[in-house]
């Protein structure tokens, strides 16, 4: 598979994937720790889940 290849798969993912592609790199490129952004999702998952109810 080639990068455009790649690409364009990405582009027609569900908004899930695509979601977690974008968080992967943002956590990656900004060299945080897994058990930083581990701590940080689940802030985020319990935030979500309260304006769900």
């Amino acid at each position: 598979m080639t990068k455009d290849n790649s690409s364009a798969s990405l582009a027609e993912a569900p908004e899930d994937i695509q979601l977690a592609v974008d968080l992967i790199y943002l956590l990656e490129s900004n060299e945080i720790e897994p058990q930083v952004a581990l701590s940080a999702l689940e802030i985020v998952r319990k935030d979500l889940e309260a304006k769900l109810e």
